[in-house]
């Protein structure tokens, strides 16, 4: 890029005189005396090569050649004027891109809020939303390919992360409806230990799908597994087949699937986490701007 020939006060200087016409006046909205605005001008009109006011007693007037330099003068100080603002939006945080990962059953509870808290606050920034289970984005903000993961259950031990919880709730019995145990408002884990499971497999999320079995575990049994599938709702669909039984967190409940029953479990006193992570170490301001709108 070409060093520009005029300083940017002596433009500034320029667009104001050609606005007021007087050389008192536009002293005054400058904020400097009128002899250093008559330099000013002087030294740009040294710089362009010819004189850019007509003056006259009591009177100037715009030359050719400072009506010609108006336009291109008020252009560059008007897109001076967009680049700090953008700059300084950007450096705050006010605009920019923010990715975000996201556990599937989550659609369903904090996601909607989270981002219409956010949104509302920083209407700017363009999120991008990326649906995900917890070990995939784990990943991914290891490699810096999300900014912000919104994940059950994270495992400890991860240092360069951030966690924060943003939800907590309750487990319940996913079972067909047609299951004899769907008719009991609240069904013993004991009641489960029969039945096959049908569960996200541990690889997606550890820490959930541990939580799971350490659950069946105090019950007594160890789940035996007949299916695995990747999404709550495909656990939902295989359940409505009539293949298995599940645990999962309480949201699930918002799927809706004629076949499907969902009950509290007792013991209940267990509750699975969602948690907002981040990294440590990321400079990015929006990334702080969405930490600082969660409850």
């Amino acid at each position: 890029m070409d060093r520009p020939e005029l300083p940017l006060h002596h433009l500034h200087a320029f667009a104001v005189l050609a606005e007021e016409l007087h050389f008192g006046h536009a002293a005054v909205r400058l904020g400097i005396a009128q002899p250093p605005l008559s330099q000013q001008i002087r030294r740009l009109e040294e710089r362009v090569g010819h004189p850019l006011f007509h003056r006259e007693p009591g009177r100037i007037s715009l030359t050719a050649a400072g009506r010609e330099l108006l336009p291109a003068a008020q252009r560059a100080l008007a897109g001076v004027a967009a680049g700090l603002s953008a700059a300084r939006d950007a450096g705050s945080g006010r605009t920019g891109r923010l990715r975000i990962g996201f556990a599937a059953s989550l659609a369903l509870t904090v996601l909607p809020g989270l981002l219409r808290a956010f949104l509302e606050r920083f209407p700017e920034v363009r999120p991008d939303i990326r649906e995900m289970t917890t070990a995939p984005q784990l990943a991914a903000l290891h490699d810096g390919t999300i900014d912000v993961g919104l994940l059950r259950e994270p495992h400890s031990g991860e240092a360069e992360l951030g966690f924060a919880t943003v939800l907590t709730e309750p487990f319940v019995a996913v079972l067909p409806s047609a299951h004899p145990l769907a008719s009991l408002r609240s069904v013993p884990l004991t009641r489960l230990a029969d039945s096959p499971f049908v569960l996200l497999p541990r690889a997606a999320g550890p820490g959930l799908y541990d939580q799971i079995t350490d659950l069946c575990a105090g019950a007594g049994f160890t789940p035996r597994i007949g299916r695995h599938a990747v999404e709550w709702l495909t656990v939902c669909a295989l359940v409505e087949a009539g293949l298995g039984v599940s645990l999962a967190p309480a949201s699930i409940r918002r799927v809706r699937l004629a076949g499907v029953a969902f009950r509290a479990i007792t013991p209940g006193t267990a509750r699975t986490r969602v948690a907002a992570a981040w990294r440590r170490d990321d400079p990015n301001p929006v990334v702080a701007n969405f930490l600082a709108t969660l409850p």
